[in-house]
């Protein structure tokens, strides 16, 4: 399996509406990707290394697929409308990486 995460960076300024990620963004994102999604998940950023320091992030989202092919195949068709929607939950860039689940 694989997991594609999406790190979405705090700093000064930073906003994001967890409500609309996951009420309109991620259900967006499931429906375009179909039975081939195997999971997601969606963490709000809370406090840094230390309970005085800020998240590094204000938020990650998880998608799960059996191979980086099943991602391609069935994410990239849409990625246009689902990077479009990006601006309607945050001000922010955020990183993407994908990686292989071992345990």
């Amino acid at each position: 399996m694989i997991k594609v995460s999406v790190f979405y960076p705090n700093g000064d300024g930073a906003t994001f509406d967890i409500d609309y990620y996951c009420n309109q963004h991620m259900p967006m994102v499931q429906d375009k990707c179909g039975s081939s999604l195997k999971g997601v998940a969606v963490e709000k950023g809370l406090v840094g290394a230390s309970a005085d320091l800020p998240p590094q992030f204000v938020a990650l989202g998880h998608l799960i697929f059996d191979s980086v092919e099943d991602f391609q195949t069935s994410f990239m068709q849409h990625a246009d409308t689902i990077i479009a929607d990006i601006p309607n939950f945050t001000n922010t860039r955020p990183s993407v990486q994908i990686s292989e689940v071992r345990i």
